[in-house]
């Protein structure tokens, strides 16, 4: 496996590495490289429907009803027969 140096990195980053390691139970080592490994790895992609199917319901259909619009009212007499 390579080796990775990382020089001229804030205190603040560094204390926050340190935290997040903490937190999981890790060494800072193994912390970065887990940041590294998720940040960097691909993900497989989601079909649409999955997406889809993983939305919660957010109403009934009636809520998505489209509403009459007035330039309606002009298009409708328009297509009307002339008489």
């Amino acid at each position: 496996m390579a080796e990775l140096v990382v020089r001229d990195v804030d205190d603040a980053i560094v204390r926050a590495l340190r935290r997040r390691a903490d937190i999981h139970g890790r060494s800072e080592e193994a912390e970065h490289r887990a940041m590294l490994a998720c940040a960097l790895q691909a993900r497989p992609c989601s079909s649409l429907a999955e997406l889809l199917s993983a939305m919660p319901p957010v109403g009934r259909d009636g809520d998505f009803e489209r509403l009459p619009q007035p330039s309606d009212a002009f298009e409708s007499a328009a297509e009307a027969p002339c008489t």
